[in-house]
């Protein structure tokens, strides 16, 4: 077998996206048209693979010197793989190929972050064992929170004691597409939640997200609470098969008084169950590479029966692997 990488080009977009869509273990943060609404930040180094001339694999990344990235714009990432045709020996050389490819380019280091478990609709982590053939160490590891809307929800006594002070005049709403009227008062909401509560501001722009729920009108939900008619609380969700992803969370004084965020959960996590998702990702709660746990908020999270789900980053010396990778993963006759 004879693999070729190349450097993804714009020209290729529809290619791209096409593959990712039905690639093994894949997420829409790597449609370009997600990947591309912040392409003016980075310098883009996505990689494309070519098995005997077909399109295999791509890598969603970035270079910022001599390194390589996957791709700091984005949560996660790593190798998108084709979702058939490819057993563990094949993925060894594409993986050899790839690190022969970035010493030929000049690339002296690779930070690569795999997709969390939880993302995968099939098992796909043959780069967790390649990464530790390469020699690779691990740079930083975050712990996310989810649980698996399969079993019961388990919320704690705390929190099924809030959900039965839930205000009468509570409601909810989901907004997706084009609704610059809720994108607005919910913006609003989490600037001023996260300046009060944790000093830092929105990743994105009140008009980037709405362009983006626009953009992608299926993966990303924007859940409304109101009390008295007036917004409390709100919940942005990225949608991935299977997996519900908690991206944006703020309240208002008033929404934390009532502790509006039970009652919305919990419909939330009852909407997406019977729409068959499996898992409910509230997000890490972590700071500083996961050095700093936020007790409290990870206490939060773990109410509603949420455990534990790790987000990796690894780093790869890529002359290090070259020596440390075998030749083969076969014994030698």
């Amino acid at each position: 077998m004879t693999w070729e990488i190349s450097p993804y080009t714009s020209e290729q977009r529809e290619t791209w996206n096409a593959f990712v869509a039905a690639g093994r273990a894949s997420s829409f943060l790597f449609d370009r048209r997600y990947m591309d609404y912040h392409a003016p930040r980075f310098r883009d180094g996505s990689l494309m693979a070519r098995r005997d001339g077909k399109l295999m694999a791509v890598l969603p990344a970035n270079i910022t010197g001599s390194t390589l990235h996957s791709h700091q714009g984005l949560t996660y990432g790593g190798w998108v793989l084709a979702p058939r045709g490819l057993d563990t020996t094949e993925v060894f050389h594409l993986w050899h190929r790839w690190i022969e490819y970035c010493r030929e380019a000049g690339i002296t280091e690779i930070d690569y972050k795999p997709l969390p478990t939880i993302y995968s609709p099939m098992p796909s982590q043959e780069d967790r064992y390649l990464l530790a053939l390469s020699g690779a160490t691990m740079s930083a590891c975050n712990i996310a929170s989810a649980l698996n809307l399969t079993c019961k929800p388990g919320l704690n006594t705390l929190q099924r004691r809030h959900l039965r002070h839930t205000p009468a005049d509570y409601r909810h709403m989901a907004f997706s597409g084009n609704c610059p009227e809720a994108v607005d008062a919910f913006h609003r909401m989490l600037t001023a939640c996260l300046a009060e509560r944790h000093d830092a501001r929105p990743v994105h722009s009140a008009d980037e997200l709405a362009r983006l729920m626009e953009e992608f009108p299926e993966n990303i939900v924007l859940w409304l609470a109101y009390v008295g008619g007036r917004p409390a609380g709100a919940v942005c969700v990225y949608l991935n098969p299977g997996c519900v992803h908690c991206q944006y969370i703020a309240t208002t004084p008033a929404g934390r008084d009532s502790n509006i965020l039970t009652p919305l959960f919990c419909d939330m996590m009852a909407y997406y169950k019977s729409k068959g998702y499996i898992y409910f990702d509230f997000g890490t709660s972590n700071e500083d590479g996961g050095r700093l746990l936020n007790a409290g908020l990870n206490r939060q999270k773990t109410s509603y029966g949420a455990s534990g789900v790790a987000y990796e980053r690894w780093t790869i010396n890529v002359s290090s692997a070259l020596e440390s990778l075998p030749t083969s993963l076969w014994p030698a006759p």
